[in-house]
């Protein structure tokens, strides 16, 4: 019996043809091994964001197959999106092949399959021109282009599509001989065997092979009403009115090889054929060998560069001398970062890094390698190495062969000038930015769903608010719907139900990562295509940060951290006012005053610790040095929270419960924390040193903890774990417990490294807040939005340190806040023009441009400053004219007077006798109760009486009746935005009953 050769699928549509594909890439390759294929291709249209993930799939089933026959196999964690398959029952892995469908600007069809990896590289290249031309999400593609670079390729041509698809088919014969072959597949309407006929004479007058493919949109056919779900949210219809564009059937799906063989049992060598250019296809995304930017100069190599650079550092962090155990540790960091060829990416760092220090960019470097000791006298961390406990080998491996991880946070009002400079050192072909998918989660799948299915906004609403948790598969509470009043009887209802459920994970669209850079030393465009970002000015790659570290390529996160924006400007103004050259490396250390502030919870504004949850811990916890603060910042997070570490470290510092460790090997991991886990690294040591777990099987686990809202939880890591443990020794309990605190970093674990460069942040800001809280408030103020605290919460709280308060005033003000001498020897906070919210900051920063000598009335600034008549009423609804002697309403008055531009300056005056003097109008005073609605209404604040003052006669039993002047007007009030929770209400509709107001 004759061996038929296996079977190939040349051009499957996965769901990263958004709105269109049916199925995850993972699931065709699951499928595909289920049926024993040999090749399938993932062809999105215009696109291949969707075949790494395929290609890691099937990375993923060999090994499965590979430790099958070890007992309780260890696996990967699964995305919860994609059902488990069986996958026992898979014995064939497919082999993934890379290719797009491209869809040229005529309608013309050609699957694109690079044979090698210069093919590859021109299909990268034709993607990126055809998007390059157009806005994010957006291709344009001509048949000039697709000749223009079609070498090397299977060129799969798909008949139909425009009139002249035959022309065009034969200039691609004709420019590419023997790479061309006509695509044959059924449309399930009764007329598949002559069109097959048809075909079969048009294959031959072009002089070409026929190959098979079906075409698929799903891997099963039971995703047929997703599909037409898909096509109504894509065409913005109910499903019942897609007409045509529904399906017509459930056929156009992954056929097993037996049936591919009966739908084309008429033309059988078409099927052949496409076995025979999967052959040809020998490309493979592995072969995708990355290299980083060199950053060898002509007379160092990059080694070399590195070793200087660390040894210069080294002698500016330590004047007086490294301890011996530094230099070892630097000596020994060098080697090994020699040994695995990473000196570049720690020099391209280390450049951008120092671009950011040239403009006076505030910036730290966090991460696992971050908090090396080449990191450190490199400039790019601030924490010194020897604060944490973990060992370089355990972010640099030689038994992970993955680049390190370091992330730099730059002040997010000027990360724009390091990105562009990106860009301009490396070339928009070398550099650009990761792609992050946008996936379906809870609600966004209830409301598209539910509308194309046709249920009342009413329904839709209910259903929402059965909702809860960030991936909402699991938080959709379908027990819940009767008590809401939904009927699952319902079919449509029920229908609904499955389908959110069925479409929750799948992607939906691309976006821009918040940082993450890929450069390279050759093209980038001919390593992945890139695209335009919706922000002008930026450009991505299409795959995402899972997707190129399954590729092993390097990616620099250049993040944006408000609270650096804010400690920049705290520096300057200590400069500027009391002449301290402070920074991040040279701040006092381990300041008593300090954590005294902290242990009194008093961290309005303080990075980190600032929320209810660390305001309620801080008393508790007491920190008494830095490193209480790297363990405060990674506690109070979920992870450790729900893994049950919070009460047990509490309990074991306060002495009240013994510190025990049942193991040296484990003592010296956990010894910092008290024996707790906290941090992710000590999750992986404890399964390595007490679970013998791999180093490969470790960083695994680091993975699953690391991105737990893709691939779920680490459970199918638990039967390895507690075996380990119990076979080195530990006792069960022990075992489950430590595997349940690991568990609990699934939800936000927070690394060491991480946690000790933003506990330098921490402990910064409240270092400047305890010595210099003018100074911390304006810088706060300054670098607005950000954090959890609106302006009036920051300014009371300024003037609970004792901090002087001016209002906004055109004399006085800049657009910035400033500090100003309050006559007494210290400095007053002067607010500036950026706190009134609808003020043009143009407008705001003309004023003190052209001021002079002062401004006497409020047409001086219309005729001086060329403040437009809105801003003047701006202005004086904020009371900024106080000084000039005009109240609220006078001032409004006097603006509102004033129409059109400014006056030539021949004409700013009155004609001879022909001035009209109006007649002062009497403006009623505003009650204090106005006056604070007013405040808030245009600035967010007031620095006058607190609104709970003309509340509390009326809350407090016995304290009498509030002064009738003083009633909050009800019309106002709700305008005042953070001042209460309610929209709208007065005094009088309030009736005397106790109302929520926001203290």
């Amino acid at each position: 019996m004759t061996t038929q050769p296996p079977i190939a699928e040349l051009s499957i549509t996965s769901n990263f043809t958004f709105l269109t594909g049916a199925s995850h890439p993972e699931e065709y390759v699951d499928r595909a091994g289920l049926h024993g294929m040999g090749a399938l291709a993932i062809a999105d249209e215009n696109s291949v964001a969707g075949i790494v993930r395929a290609w890691t799939r099937a990375k993923e089933l060999r090994r499965q197959i590979e430790w099958r026959a070890a007992e309780d196999p260890i696996g990967p964690p699964r995305p919860k999106h994609i059902p488990k398959p069986p996958s026992l029952d898979i014995t064939t892995v497919p082999r993934v092949l890379a290719a797009a469908r491209i869809v040229t600007d005529q309608g013309l069809e050609v699957t694109f399959l690079p044979r090698d990896r210069t093919a590859w590289g021109r299909l990268s290249r034709l993607l990126t021109l055809g998007r390059l031309r157009e806005d994010k999400g957006k291709c344009r593609i001509s048949l000039q282009d697709l000749l223009d670079w079609g070498e090397g390729a299977e060129l799969l041509i798909h008949p139909g599509g425009l009139k002249d698809w035959r022309g065009h088919a034969a200039r691609l014969v004709e420019t590419f001989p023997g790479q061309c072959s006509l695509a044959l597949s059924p449309r399930y309407d009764g007329q598949d065997a002559a069109r097959f006929k048809r075909l079969v004479r048009v294959a031959d007058d072009l002089g070409i092979p026929l190959a098979a493919t079906a075409r698929p949109l799903m891997h099963h056919g039971s995703r047929r009403r997703l599909a037409d779900v898909l096509t109504a949210i894509r065409l913005g219809r109910r499903v019942d009115n897609l007409g045509r564009a529904a399906l017509p059937n459930a056929e156009q799906r992954l056929r097993s090889p037996s049936e591919l063989r009966r739908l084309f049992a008429g033309v059988p060598d078409a099927i052949d054929a496409a076995a025979r250019i999967a052959e040809r296809c020998t490309f493979d995304l592995g072969e995708l060998s990355y290299e980083y930017p060199s950053e060898a100069t002509a007379s160092e190599t990059a080694d070399q560069r590195l070793a200087r650079l660390a040894h210069e550092g080294l002698a500016s962090r330590y004047p007086d001398g490294a301890p011996e155990h530094v230099q070892n540790l630097l000596k020994h960091e060098l080697t090994l970062i020699g040994k695995l060829g990473y000196a570049p990416y720690f020099l391209t760092v280390n450049d951008i890094v120092a671009f950011a220090r040239s403009r006076d960019i505030l910036c730290q470097g966090r991460g696992s390698a971050a908090n090396s000791v080449v990191c450190y006298c490199l400039g790019v961390t601030s924490v010194s190495p020897e604060i944490g406990t973990m060992v370089f080998e355990r972010f640099v491996s030689e038994a992970r062969n993955e680049p390190p991880d370091i992330d730099v946070d730059f002040e997010h009002e000027r990360r724009e000038e390091v990105i562009q400079h990106i860009y301009e050192r490396y070339g928009r072909h070398r550099a650009g930015l990761c792609a992050t998918v946008i996936h379906y989660r809870g609600k966004r799948a209830v409301r598209e769903v539910g509308k194309v299915m046709g249920l009342s906004e009413d329904t839709v609403a209910a259903i929402s608010s059965q909702i809860w948790g960030f991936l909402g598969k699991e938080g959709l509470e379908t027990s819940r719907m009767a008590e809401i009043g939904l009927d699952l009887g319902d079919r449509r209802l029920a229908m609904t139900m499955d389908l959110i459920q069925q479409i929750i994970g799948f992607p939906r669209h691309l976006s821009q990562h918040v940082g993450g850079f890929v450069i390279t030393e050759g093209r980038l465009d001919e390593l992945v295509p890139i695209e335009n970002a919706t922000m002008e000015g930026r450009t991505v790659i299409c795959w995402d940060k899972d997707d190129i570290d399954s590729l092993g390529i390097l990616k620099v996160d250049i993040l944006a951290l408000g609270m650096l924006t804010c400690l920049r400007k705290a520096f300057d103004l200590m400069r500027q006012h009391h002449r301290l050259n402070y920074t991040l490396a040279n701040l006092p250390v381990e300041d008593p005053a300090t954590y005294r502030m902290l242990s009194k919870a008093d961290s309005v504004g303080v990075f980190q610790v600032e929320s209810r949850a660390q305001m309620n811990f801080l008393p508790r916890m007491k920190p008494k040095t830095f490193y209480d603060l790297v363990i405060e910042v990674a506690i109070i997070r979920p992870g450790p929270i729900q893994g049950d570490m919070l009460h047990p470290y509490l309990r074991r510092r306060e002495g009240k419960e013994a510190v025990s460790f049942p193991s040296d090997a484990l003592g010296k991991v956990l010894g910092k924390t008290m024996g707790v886990p906290l941090f992710q690294e000590q999750a992986m040591q404890i399964a390595i040193i007490g679970a013998g777990f791999s180093p490969d099987e470790a960083d695994r686990l680091r993975r699953a903890l690391a991105t737990f809202k893709k691939l779920g939880n680490v459970s199918e890591f638990r039967t390895r774990f507690l075996r380990g443990m119990r076979e080195n020794g530990y006792d069960d309990d022990f075992a489950e417990r430590c595997f349940s605190q690991i568990e609990g970093f699934g939800s936000y674990g927070f690394p060491e490294s991480h946690a000790a460069s933003f506990a330098l942040l921490v402990y910064a800001s409240a270092w400047i807040k305890c010595h210099y809280p003018g100074v911390f408030a304006c810088a706060l103020l300054n670098a607005q939005p950000m954090g959890f605290y609106a302006p009036a919460q920051i300014v009371r709280d300024a003037r609970e340190h004792g901090v002087e308060v001016r209002p906004v005033c055109v004399n006085r003000s800049y657009w910035d806040n400033t500090l100003e001498p309050d006559g007494r020897g210290g400095l007053a906070l002067r607010l500036g023009f950026r706190q009134i919210k609808a003020l043009r900051e143009d407008e705001g920063r003309w004023i003190p441009a052209a001021r002079g000598n002062g401004y006497q009335a409020v047409e001086d600034l219309w005729r001086r400053a060329g403040v437009a008549p809105r801003g003047l009423r701006i202005l004086a609804e904020a009371d900024a004219f106080a000084s000039m002697g005009l109240n609220r309403r006078e001032a409004i008055w006097e603006a509102r007077a004033i129409g059109g531009p400014a006056p030539l300056p021949l004409f700013s005056g009155d004609i001879d006798g022909e001035g009209i003097v109006e007649p002062a109008a009497y403006l009623p005073q505003m009650t204090a109760g106005e006056e604070v609605v007013e405040d808030y209404v245009a600035t967010r604040l007031t620095l006058r009486a607190h609104p709970m003052s003309f509340l509390r006669a009326r809350l407090t039993p016995g304290m009498g009746t509030m002064p009738q002047g003083d009633v909050l007007p009800g019309r106002r009030f709700g305008e005042a935005r953070g001042l209460v929770r309610s929209d709208a209400w007065s005094m009088e509709e309030a009736g005397g009953k106790c109302v929520t107001v926001r203290e």
